[in-house]
């Protein structure tokens, strides 16, 4: 059918269309299409990364999101079973344990048979990956799947395993950063770029931890200290926009579900703004540091001690390798059956969920003067508003709860980490610190009744403060961070109490970090992933050690004069992924690298053209087109081991040559490096 046309008043005679020549205000619409495409030259001249940074945001906040929704109606579930079942007590303990068993083996069984990577944290595999080190298929969007099953049924079971989602989050958050970051390379066309690709991993790292606990700020500085040992300030506001994006979403999504009246913080305490803490009290703080450092201390070293213990035991070992659901519901069936609340479970608060727990201890009354003169019954069933009579229980007082809750949970903890399935450490590690710390301030309050600072106005000691500066203090020191100090402001929106915490965290970390390596380090120890050592700050005697001391002689290299005979002898008795190509045979001066797979190509397509009486040299095929990169980078036999270490952080390598008036006198590689460390930490014993 022919479009109808005719004349515009006014025209020149020239036809349009009857749609345009109808169509209201045109010089507005005319106006509004000229606004809009330069609106979009605009856009796009911010750089199409912002917009790729902005749906990884957005997407993990809306994962993050129906996790949370999910998981809170299936625990809802479980606790109306538990309740309806009545007073027969084997059903009811049947209910409790059957229910985490089930869904625990279930999370292990699946997330294992589609790949072994998706179980754990996951937080030790992204700092190797951001490192430098490529781990097979870890980043494979196949993983994603089987990594939100199994973290949801974990999460499902509530306070039973007492176990959190931030790790997994952090690895499900790099994922999609990897599949966005493969996707803007085929939508925009440019060549694959491995600065690129870390840069959307470094930012999918910070996403991972901001929607978790809707925390930009300390999500960004957290990712960092965990995840890097040097940073980028480019990658720093990437970070920032994407992890704002994504935290902003998470809370967004609360209004619109009507669960918030608008975006406020997770866990909203209400300190005393004018007088949180009198000057003494600061002196506590710090001691409340001292006290997270040391158990900080002994929690790495006995988690790790156990995992080791687990590899080395021959019925674990083939347990863990074999069998993995059934060791797991073992261990779910004894974290169960403790904390089934008729038992022993009715002494930690197990009818608590995990984020009762926290809104409990940062209560701002002192359970221990409420309860002085009388003991309350403890419930039939928790009262929603008064929560905190789960630590009140008539047969033993609130230290007795408390204290209980931290020495059961300190092995619990232990056992639960070794579980595999996909599953967070962080939150269980700051619930337990907020427990030390709530301990603390009650014995205070009982001590110091009016306060501690005699005068006309009483300000009496709030232990929710204390409870507040253990939680950061205690995951700092295990965690190596300074940022969870900043954590716990953004999670409670006060700030009143930023010098005492900070001073806590500060201590604790100060004294962890000097005996003992993170939970992350560990757990990358205990795996054996390709990581080098730390030697900052650590006194090793680095500076002295130099290259010639521990750098690999035992190099193979090609020379250009190199016959062909010789050269196809190497590539066949060696499986190196490069060789050093050197200018002549005697000279052996450095001037370039050949790749094994290049040069194995080449070799096949130009021997077969050679004459059987031609004598052909390796500089024959480098003219051919076999391609040879330049070495931008090599190290001096006299270089540092503290500097070397250095630059195989900071640039990301793998492997240096060494070079003596630019003659290649060896190599050094990561292997070479932690052996030399492991020397200097572990020196040999005289004979």
């Amino acid at each position: 059918m022919e479009e109808v046309v005719g004349l515009r008043e006014g025209s020149s005679g020239k036809p349009v269309s009857l749609r345009e020549l109808w169509s209201p205000c045109p010089r507005i619409r005319r106006g509004i299409q000229r606004t809009l495409e330069w609106l979009k030259k605009r856009l796009f001249r911010v750089g199409e990364d912002w917009y790729f940074l902005m749906a990884l945001g957005v997407l993990m906040a809306l994962i993050s999101y129906a996790m949370n929704f999910a998981i809170r109606s299936v625990i809802r579930a479980h606790k109306w079973l538990y309740r309806e079942i009545g007073d027969n007590h084997l059903l009811r303990y049947l209910s409790w344990t059957v229910y985490p068993v089930a869904l625990l083996s279930f999370s292990s069984g699946f997330s294992q048979s589609i790949t072994p990577s998706s179980g754990g944290s996951g937080i030790p595999e992204v700092k190797t990956i951001l490192s430098g080190v490529i781990l097979e298929d870890y980043l494979d969007i196949k993983n994603f799947g089987a990594k939100v099953t199994g973290l949801s049924c974990t999460l499902a079971t509530g306070s039973t395993s007492f176990l959190g989602k931030l790790g997994p989050f952090v690895h499900l958050s790099v994922m999609i950063a990897a599949y966005l970051g493969r996707l803007r390379t085929k939508v925009i066309g440019d060549p694959e770029n491995k600065t690129k690709e870390m840069e959307m991993l470094a930012a999918g790292a910070a996403v991972g931890v901001a929607t978790v606990f809707a925390a930009p700020i300390s999500g960004v500085l957290f990712s960092i200290e965990v995840m890097s040992s040097h940073f980028s300030v480019w990658d720093y506001w990437r970070g920032f926009f994407a992890a704002t994006c994504g935290a902003f979403m998470f809370r967004l999504l609360a209004v619109f579900n009507s669960e918030q009246e608008t975006i406020t913080s997770i866990y909203k305490t209400s300190f005393r703004v004018d007088i949180p803490f009198d000057l003494p009290e600061i002196f506590f703080f710090v001691a409340l540091g001292a006290i997270c450092g040391i158990l900080s201390c002994g929690y790495n070293f006995c988690q790790r001690t156990f995992l080791f213990f687990l590899k080395a035991n021959g019925f674990t070992s083939k347990l863990l390798a074999t069998s993995k659901p059934l060791y797991t519901a073992l261990a779910a069936v004894v974290l169960a059956s403790i904390t089934y609340p008729p038992g022993v479970g009715r002494f930690m608060a197990s009818r608590l969920s995990m984020e009762e727990h926290l809104e409990t201890l940062f209560d701002n009354n002192s359970w221990a003067l409420m309860t002085k003169n009388s003991s309350p019954p403890w419930p039939g069933e928790p009262d929603p508003q008064n929560l905190w009579l789960e630590w009140c229980h008539p047969q033993l007082t609130v230290f007795g709860t408390l204290v209980f809750f931290l020495v059961m949970k300190f092995w619990m903890l232990i056992l639960a980490t070794t579980i595999p399935i996909p599953a967070g450490y962080f939150l269980p590690i700051f619930i337990y610190g907020a427990a030390i710390g709530r301990l603390l301030g009650e014995a205070l309050s009982v001590a110091f009744p009016e306060g501690i600072v005699d005068g006309d106005e009483v300000n009496p000691i709030m232990p929710g403060a204390y409870a507040l500066a253990g939680a950061a203090a205690f995951s700092g020191a295990v965690t190596h961070t300074i940022s969870t100090a900043l954590l716990v402001f953004e999670l409670t929106g006060q700030i009143v109490h930023a010098l005492p915490v900070l001073m806590a965290v500060l201590v604790a970390n100060a004294i962890t970090q000097s005996y003992q390596p993170s939970f992350y380090d560990g757990t990358i120890i205990v795996k054996k992933l390709p990581y080098l050592p730390w030697i900052r700050g650590r006194k090793i005697g680095s500076y002295p050690v130099t290259v010639d001391h521990f750098m690999n002689c035992t190099l193979t290299t090609l020379a250009k004069d190199m016959p062909l005979e010789e050269v196809v002898k190497v590539v066949i008795s060696t499986d190196v992924s490069q060789y050093p190509l050197v200018e002549t045979v005697e000279s052996q001066t450095l001037v370039g690298i050949v790749k094994r797979t290049q040069l194995v190509q080449a070799l096949q397509s130009e021997l077969a053209s050679w004459a059987a009486d031609q004598q052909p040299c390796l500089q024959d095929i480098l003219v051919s087109g076999c391609p040879t990169q330049p070495v931008t980078l090599q190290l001096s036999p006299e270089t540092s081991l503290h500097e070397t270490h250095n630059l195989f952080e900071l640039l990301n390598l793998q492997l240096l040559f060494v070079t003596s008036r630019g003659r290649v006198v060896g190599s050094v590689t990561w292997a070479e490096l932690k052996k030399a460390i492991s020397t200097l930490t572990n020196p040999p014993t005289a004979k």
